[in-house]
């Protein structure tokens, strides 16, 4: 059952609270603040919770990005939340496929995929018979510009929230406010209940939001937009921070395996930002002035929400993309790749120097993930002969469409292939009187003749075991009985999957692998104490972690644990 849109929802809280109001003789938010206070100034130690926190997630940031790149990082910014921080070194997903809008939502629920129903940016909808994006809602309408960019909002998450729970346990008092280029990066985090989500719309160069939240931008969003921010940051070349040739972390800055930015001959420094931008904003995703911009617009929400200055806890989730869409076209090796984590390093040491000028240093906690890692590029690996490649898709569907008619009987038994995982046409399947787990078997069995191909599992395996540990576990995490496939495909290490002819580019994610899973995990600020540990955690400890500190319930689909016993 859907819930009520936040413009509807707010005029009925309205009514409430006025109905309350003329019977109790005080606004219900002030006696909830008092209390609030009451106890924080009566039990200081057990009741004391920071006045904001900040979520950072960088997309597509490696573990070993922290320190290969430690020398050339500024004092203020990675080196800082590290320094000062408690740096958790091997912090790791516990599921796959490793996605965007499954690490989001992970970080978020403190869940999995399983639970939360998030299993890709995509997924198959059998009773729809078409693929669906992760936070699509046709029911509501953008705010901001023109495009359908805002039909979004969190409506395909099966779960709460810790920002959920911040705003149930204060009654909605709490502020939540969700920022990044990407809407799946703004919304997951930013929970059912936010007071808002904002993402960059490219047709217009806007941030925007949807009716899910409000019906209208709010005036400082307006004038931000009215500055046109992304005019300036895209008339200037990219070109590197440091001389080209102190970029010694990285292969040289022409390599036959990284992809161009659209409109470039070669993939090199400098980039001509001017001369290709196109005619919309869409290429500012795809260079350090994404994170700039991203910057900009959460320190202007911070201000201009006056988070962390009510009786409440306020969350500002905010998640840099563009390092995501350049580990993509150039690799985790190239110079684009260093370069932009030297800038996102100044951007975080700006971020951080001014949420604690505006809040006060010693009330604000942070926290800094990633959504997940990225593979080396295939041909980086061939060239140095370690074993790798490139699985394509089309090959393994029409195959096993093959496979299957001449088992079976002609038919259109699979209907997609996506996130390495074969969905068949079960009512075909029903028809036929067919076993469905001795198809799915024999499908499983099939595959393995592919290159690249480590395991094929089916579902009926995942329905009827239970994995404690290791890969299988993971794989179990991924699957959810009412969004996931039959068959699920895992590649071998070094290997992903790729579309289309010619020889691939760039590089991606999405794999059980560390290279995949192995993530950041530093807390910094609010009675953090510096050190680090090499413990075994999960992303999905994060959320608990959160709520722990808050004093607030964990989100309902939790599987994390709290982790405050190693800070300590």
């Amino acid at each position: 059952m859907r819930r009520a849109k936040h413009p509807i929802f707010n005029k009925l809280a309205a009514v409430t609270l006025v109905l309350l109001s003329a019977c109790a003789g005080a606004p219900q938010s002030a006696s909830t603040e008092n209390a609030v206070q009451a106890n924080a100034q009566t039990y200081p130690d057990r009741f004391s919770r920071p006045k904001l926190v900040v979520g950072i997630v960088v997309d597509q940031m490696r573990y070993d990005y922290l320190f290969r790149y430690w020398d050339k990082y500024g004092n203020d910014g990675i080196k800082r939340l590290v320094t000062q921080g408690f740096l958790f070194k091997n912090a790791q997903y516990s599921y796959v496929p490793t996605y965007t809008g499954p690490g989001h939502a992970s970080i978020y629920t403190g869940s999995v995929p399983a639970i939360n129903g998030i299993i890709g940016n995509s997924w198959y909808k059998r009773d729809e018979n078409e693929v669906i994006y992760c936070v699509e809602d046709k029911s509501v309408r953008t705010v901001g510009s023109d495009s359908d960019a805002g039909q979004m909002s969190p409506e395909n998450l099966f779960t709460t929230t810790v920002t959920d729970e911040l705003r149930l346990a204060t009654n909605r008092g709490a502020k939540v406010i969700g920022v990044a280029l990407k809407d799946r990066g703004s919304i997951l985090p930013a929970g059912h209940l936010a007071n808002a989500a904002y993402w960059f719309d490219s047709p217009s160069g806007n941030w925007i939001t949807s009716t899910y939240y409000s019906e209208e931008l709010p005036e400082w969003v307006e004038e931000f937009n009215e500055q046109k921010y992304p005019d300036k940051y895209l008339s200037q070349p990219w070109t590197t921070l440091l001389p080209i040739e102190q970029y010694t972390e990285s292969t040289a800055d022409d390599v036959p395996w990284e992809e161009t930015l659209p409109g470039e001959e070669k993939p090199v420094f400098p980039h001509n930002i001017p001369a290709i931008r196109g005619k919309d904003y869409e290429l500012i995703r795809s260079i350090p002035a994404g994170n700039t911009l991203t910057k900009d617009f959460a320190l202007a929400a911070l201000k201009n929400e006056n988070l962390g200055k009510g009786a409440f806890t306020d969350f500002l989730a905010v998640s840099f993309s563009s390092t995501d869409y350049v580990g993509h076209k150039f690799g985790p090796n190239s110079v684009e790749a260093e370069d932009i984590f030297l800038r996102l390093d100044q951007d975080l040491a700006e971020m951080i120097s001014e949420i604690e000028k505006e809040v006060g240093k010693e009330n604000v906690l942070f926290f800094l993930t990633a959504d997940h890692g990225a593979a080396h590029v295939p041909a980086y690996l061939e060239s140095l002969n370690i074993p790798s490649g490139v699985a394509t898709s089309n090959p393994v569907r029409d195959s096993v469409e093959l496979y299957l008619d001449k088992t079976y009987g002609d038919g259109k038994w699979v209907e997609r292939y996506i996130n390495q995982q074969l969905y068949l046409d079960r009512e075909l399947i029903d028809r036929k009187d067919l076993n469905l787990a001795e198809v799915q078997q024999r499908v499983a069995n099939y595959v393995m003749r592919f290159d690249g191909v480590m395991r094929a599992v089916p579902a009926v395996t995942l329905l009827g075991t239970s994995w404690n540990e290791g890969l299988m576990r993971r794989v179990e995490n991924g699957f959810n009985v009412r969004r996931s496939g039959d068959v699920v495909v895992l590649l071998e290490p070094g290997w992903f999957e790729g579309y289309g002819s010619g020889e691939p580019k760039g590089t991606t994610h999405g794999s059980y692998s560390n290279y995949d899973t192995h993530v950041p995990l530093i807390w910094y600020g609010w009675k953090v104490k510096s050190g680090d540990s090499a413990v075994p955690v999960e992303v999905s400890d994060i959320a608990p972690t959160i709520a722990a500190w808050l004093n607030i319930q964990e989100p309902n689909g939790s599987v994390g644990r709290p982790l405050q016993e190693y800070m300590n």
